[in-house]
């Protein structure tokens, strides 16, 4: 999610038919939703993107790679464990038995975890990632419109008016900038 800016639903719900590791990208088609929890049935399901522009292909890191291959390899070798009890969704990040993983138990159990062992501020949250991978695209001087595709919002002016704390140091370095390039 930092290095994409995924929404946590989307890389909930990402399919490793959806990754191409060859040429270093990942297609979001879908997303994992939660439902509100019922007595029978299922508390999930998979939906299509928010908007057109959420359905988007998003170039991953080079040093992501080999972390993916061996990953899938891992999960390859849980998968041959659990037999019969695995449950085939193709999931890029799935439960112990190939099942959606639970929300509440990762954001509330596992990120804890290692929000406190990094020493993350209390509320760093999964949507967090996004959020910071948005600030460090606009900080590093990135067009709107590149981040606003990444993060799959419908048009700039969303970009902005979320990011919008971001911007007036930018404007004080466009300015800088500008200078330097009229005046020397």
């Amino acid at each position: 999610m930092l290095s994409t800016g995924v929404r946590p639903g989307e890389a909930l719900g990402l399919r490793w038919q959806d990754v191409d590791l060859r040429r270093g990208r990942v297609q979001i088609r879908q997303a994992l939703v939660r439902l509100t929890k019922k007595k029978s049935g299922a508390s999930w399901k998979f939906a299509e993107p928010k908007t057109r522009k959420g359905r988007r292909s998003i170039p991953i890191p080079e040093s992501l790679v080999p972390q993916l291959q061996q990953h899938r390899r891992k999960q390859a070798r849980r998968r041959l464990r659990k037999g019969a009890d695995w449950v085939d969704y193709d999931l890029v990040f799935p439960g112990l038995r190939g099942q959606p993983l639970d929300w509440h138990n990762l954001s509330q159990r596992t990120f804890k975890e290692i929000v406190v062992s990094a020493k993350l501020p209390d509320g760093f949250t999964p949507y967090s990632l996004r959020h910071t991978c948005a600030t460090l695209l606009l900080a590093a001087g990135e067009p709107t419109k590149v981040i606003a595709e990444r993060l799959g919002h419908s048009t700039t002016a969303v970009t902005e008016d979320v990011y919008s704390h971001v911007l007036p140091g930018m404007q004080e370095r466009a300015t800088e900038r500008l200078e330097s390039t009229l005046w020397g």
